[in-house]
């Protein structure tokens, strides 16, 4: 599957979110994007999104504009969303409009795990 990780730029997303990922089992058996993996220029998500994306992943951790319109894209081109966000998080209860599962996660290997776990549910 082609996946696009959005996510608030207000913390250290290359080593907590980006690092992982390419790190894990994940990036083997996916087309990961991970927007600002070589810039922090802008990156043409909503053409992404719909045209090419079968899974937005949403780190929602961290309140961010900039991820809000992303999901509002992905909602309104059918892509499916999965939003994560770290355990002890206030995630806004606006998400729910957007996306029907939520992943908790505790650690880094914990969102992993879960992270392969929920995907391989929707690709069966």
């Amino acid at each position: 599957m082609k996946i696009y990780i959005g996510h608030s730029g207000e913390y250290d997303f290359k080593k907590e979110l980006y690092e992982p990922i390419r790190l894990s089992v994940l990036n083997k058996k996916h087309g990961i994007v991970l927007p600002h993996e070589q810039s922090l220029e802008q990156f043409e998500s909503k053409n992404f999104l719909e045209k090419e994306c079968d899974v937005m992943i949403a780190e929602v951790s961290y309140p961010s504009t900039g991820l809000g319109i992303e999901l509002g894209w992905a909602d309104l081109f059918k892509c499916p969303i999965i939003c994560i966000y770290q355990s002890g998080s206030k995630i806004s209860n606006s998400l729910q409009v957007v996306c029907e599962k939520f992943v908790e996660y505790t650690d880094k290997d914990d969102m992993i795990k879960k992270l392969d776990s929920a995907l391989s549910v929707l690709r069966d």
